[in-house]
This record gives structure tokens, sequence and C-alpha cells, in this order.
């Protein structure tokens, strides 16, 4: 059975990360969604919420687990026993970022590999940073966000 690892911050989890989350079981017969603390990036929802987010938002889709992590990715990737990432791309500076973050860790692990997947058209623009924006400032963000988690980030406002 191959397995792959989607990690990210998930502040909080949109429609362009389960667009890539579908993609990704298509080619792969398990997905975990590796959700980082991340300290430095001061995250909008705190880790336990952010989790219970994203578990909701793929509670529908079978081989989908949703776990949180504090550890370099690639330790996080030996605990789970896998080689592979999966990284969505939405633009070319995306790509920068992404191409340099997967020769990291393969320099790190020489065996991991990283597949990166371009969202749908639709999702193209759609980010966790947008998404924050419109919630500090009255914006509606309920066309960018999972049905499953409407009500959840609502009440979080």
């Amino acid at each position: 059975m191959s397995k792959v690892i989607y990690s990210g911050t998930f502040d909080p989890i949109t429609n362009g990360h389960l667009d890539i989350i579908r993609r990704a079981l298509k080619i792969f017969d398990e997905v975990i969604v590796a959700i980082a603390v991340s300290h430095t990036k001061n995250p909008m929802f705190s880790i336990e919420k952010r989790v219970k987010l994203a578990q909701q938002a793929t509670s529908n889709l079978s081989n989908v687990t949703v776990k949180s992590f504090d550890t370099l990715l690639v330790d996080f990737a030996k605990e789970q026993q896998t080689n592979h990432i999966v990284r969505g791309i939405r633009a070319v500076s995306d790509f920068e970022f992404e191409l340099q973050m997967g020769y990291a860790n393969s320099s790190l692990n020489s065996e991991l590999d990283t597949v990166y997947l371009m969202p749908t058209l639709q999702n193209a623009f759609v980010s966790s940073s947008i998404v924050r924006e419109l919630i500090r400032f009255g914006g509606d963000y309920s066309h960018l966000i999972p049905n499953e988690i409407k009500n959840e980030l609502f009440i979080a406002e």
C-alpha cells in the first residue's frame, strides 16, 4: 500500500488543500495530512483546531488521516514509514520555494521523493493566507473553504 504525506500548516484547510488531497488519492492508496505546529508562522488557529478542521473537512474521504507534527518533515516521513511527499503548486513562486524544499529534504533522505500537483483552475488562487485576511477584515470566504468546516470557522471569528 502506497502512502504519501501532504504537509503544511493548514491554517485553515481550504478547498485548494482538498483539491490536492483528492488528486493525491488518485495516485496513492493513503494520504496523511500532516499539520505542522509551526512556531515560526504564528498560526491564527491552534494546532488542535487545525487538526480538528482538517479531520472534519476530510471525513468523507476514505484513506485520509490527519496528524500533527513538530519535527523535520523527513523525520516525520520516516516515522510514518513513507518516502513520498506531495505538495501543491499554484504559481511559479510556489514552484521555486517547493523545489528548494524538495531538494533540501532529499539531501537529508535520498529515498524521499516529492510529487508536485497543481490544483484545478478554480482553486489556483486559494490559500490559507487569503482566507485569514478575509476572516480578519470580515470578507466572505465561505466559497474558499470546505462545507464541512464552515460553521466551525464562523464560530472561530
